[in-house]
């Protein structure tokens, strides 16, 4: 079974990635010096938290396993686990991508994430 990590980002960066064949991280990645991921559970808080009412945004489903040695998983948000990619995201560990909707009171609406 794979094991995957998710990456909200909205779809123009993505665009822009998936036309240069890798994703080296939004802004405030590039500002913290590695990219953000989260896991299943923890992806609504961090949609709710920092993309807050944005709509056209992306969830993309990642293989951590195929992010080797680079994926590291830290204290973050209350002491939990996180994923950090030290690295560009290479788009072979890229198993999904899904839109993320928007529900009448603004919250986001996600796909299945398995």
């Amino acid at each position: 079974m794979i094991a995957l990590v998710f990456k909200l980002v909205d779809r123009v960066s993505w665009q822009a990635a998936a036309a240069a064949g890798v994703f080296t991280g939004s802004a405030v990645d590039l500002r913290d010096g590695f990219i953000h991921f989260s896991t299943a559970s923890q992806v609504g808080e961090t949609a709710a938290r920092h993309f807050a009412g944005q709509r056209d945004l992306l969830v993309v489903a990642v293989d951590a396993t195929a992010l080797g040695d680079a994926l590291r998983w830290e204290r973050s948000r209350g002491g939990a686990l996180f994923p950090h990619l030290y690295g560009p995201l290479p788009l072979g560990a890229v198993r999904g991508v899904s839109e993320v909707g928007l529900d009448d009171a603004g919250r986001h609406v996600f796909p299945a994430l398995d």
